[in-house]
């Protein structure tokens, strides 16, 4: 009776294990419990499991466990299995099959092997295990060797256990067929669970290296902002775990799943995939006449040209009768109020200083004080109306119409991601990519969200991505900021409905910007 209640037990383990296994998103776990299960439904003291290797000429070893030595490798132990054991050849140097070994004779041909005793069995050499046994002072005894073939019927892997344990007497006893039966049935169900969890992997690593090419994209495009896309999912999920780890205040109850993680992750990859639309001359726009060059070497060309006719003006002026002295006087006056107007508009230009009121008046002024003749002789104004838009820009070096070119870029973000049939897992992936040019107050783009319209996480990836842009040494308009600079204006965007408080608190209580610091500024950066 205790036999039959041991079995049906056993069973009703099997059956629940099927469920753990199929939920399972983590590999390593997954594989560390197919050990434990079948060490469980068969009683073995000792198991492990192979995995066929990419080339399929040997197997690897993915999980250890031996109970009565207290051996743990792979899995959740904390013990790499990498470079302690070594793979195990499938084919010998001729291209044999390498049959002498039990587990690579079970994934060549498939079948499983049960051997009572490894002292005494015949066509299998097991002078490994022997020395394993003289080192330790273990007895391996009963082996049970399965393969695991998957839904195509290929060969992924082994199971072997060792040493079955009488459950009363804790004796070791050969396999039964009833312990052979439960193993090769959950090892059908492990091979499944297993090679979904890889193709789940393959299908993430495709995904994320299209992610990878459309950042490599933009990156191509703007050398300027080539570590961007890099840059803000790090910080982003720097901000994120910090978040999580909170036990007190607003942020207590935010939890985050490896689900919610992964989706986070993937979300702060794509946050400025829109850019892939944005022209490059307006990305790289170092100056504010800067177009595919520098048009202000066609200005400095101008006043070179008005200088020259101010001095045939002279000299006609001389030969007419005028006073060498005075013409010459009159020459070096204009000359140097040419050079004053020219360092005038080459300040300009840069922008890397707020221009006040004054600032603008003088540059239409010297549009105005000046004309000039082109080639073909005609006369025009010394400075375009394009030049003079340019050039009064108040901040930085973008135009009204180009700063709309630049942030059309999250609306065609949101309008890419929204195309896409996410999977359930990676829903708010749009929501949480997009927001991160909205503010607090709702005075942010291009929705208008306010701050209880907005996940945690969008507002997570806003104090990201601007955190990155005040610190980045990479950008052409201007040079990178201390931290000390960075947080000081982060602060104000705090008190001004710009960034979420109580997510500010965290990244400055929790000095998530240190941690940042220390893997992507630079030492100068770092002065507080």
């Amino acid at each position: 009776m205790a036999t039959h209640d041991d079995l049906f037990r056993r069973l009703e383990y099997l059956d629940d294990i099927g469920v753990s296994l199929s939920s399972e998103r983590d590999l390593h776990r997954l594989l560390e419990k197919i050990v434990i299960a079948a060490k469980a439904i068969t009683h073995a003291d000792g198991g492990t499991l192979y995995l066929v290797t990419e080339d399929r000429r040997a197997l690897r070893f993915a999980i250890v466990r031996t109970d009565s030595l207290n051996i743990a490798f792979g899995g959740t132990s904390g013990n790499p299995v990498s470079g302690i054991f070594p793979d195990l050849p499938l084919y010998r140097a001729d291209g044999s099959a390498n049959n002498a070994l039990v587990a690579a004779h079970a994934a060549i041909s498939g079948n499983t092997v049960n051997i009572a005793d490894a002292y005494v069995a015949q066509g299998f050499d097991f002078s490994g295990t022997r020395q394993f046994d003289e080192r330790t002072g273990y007895r391996s005894q009963s082996f049970l060797t399965v393969p695991m073939r998957d839904h195509e019927g290929e060969i992924i892997g082994v199971l072997q256990l060792i040493n079955a344990m009488e459950p009363t007497h804790k004796v070791v006893v050969p396999f039964s067929v009833a312990d052979q039966r439960l193993a090769e049935s959950l090892a059908s169900q492990a091979a499944i669970a297993l090679n979904n969890r890889q193709l789940i992997r393959q299908l993430e690593a495709l995904f994320e290296s299209f992610i990878q090419l459309i950042n490599l994209a933009i990156d191509e495009k703007s050398p300027y902002t080539g570590e961007h896309c890099q840059r803000v999912p790090a910080l982003t999920m720097m901000l994120a775990e910090a978040a999580h780890a909170a036990s007190e205040g607003p942020l207590a109850g935010f939890q985050l799943t490896d689900k919610d993680r992964y989706e986070l992750r993937i979300a702060a990859l794509l946050h400025d995939c829109g850019k892939i639309t944005t022209p490059v001359h307006v990305v790289d726009k170092a100056t504010k006449l800067q177009t595919i060059f520098d048009r202000i070497e066609l200005i400095d060309t101008r006043f070179e040209v008005i200088r020259r006719d101010a001095e045939i003006r002279m000299w006609r002026q001389i030969a007419e009768g005028r006073p060498r002295a005075a013409a010459e006087a009159e020459l070096r006056e204009f000359v140097a109020k040419i050079e004053v107007d020219r360092n005038t508009l080459r300040t300009s230009n840069i922008g890397s200083e707020r221009m006040d009121d004054g600032d603008i008046a003088r540059v239409r002024a010297i549009a105005d004080a000046y004309r000039w003749c082109n080639g073909d002789g005609e006369e025009l104004p010394f400075l375009s109306a394009d030049e003079v838009e340019n050039l009064t820009i108040r901040a930085g070096t973008l135009t009204q119409g180009e700063r709309k070119v630049i942030n059309h870029h999250i609306e065609a973000t949101i309008r890419m991601l929204e195309q896409l049939p996410w999977p359930k897992h990676l829903k708010n992936v749009p929501e949480y990519a997009g927001g991160h040019h909205e503010r607090m107050d709702g005075k942010g783009y291009p929705r208008g969200l306010k701050r209880e319209e907005m996940s945690w996480q969008a507002r997570m990836m806003g104090i990201a991505d601007i955190f990155e842009a005040l610190t980045a040494g990479d950008r052409p308009y201007k040079s990178a900021m201390s931290l000390s600079q960075a947080l000081g204006i982060l602060e104000k965007f705090r008190q001004n409905g710009h960034i979420d408080p109580d997510l500010h608190d965290v990244f400055v209580g929790g000095e998530i910007y240190r941690r940042y610091a220390e893997a992507f500024l630079a030492p100068h950066q770092v002065d507080c």
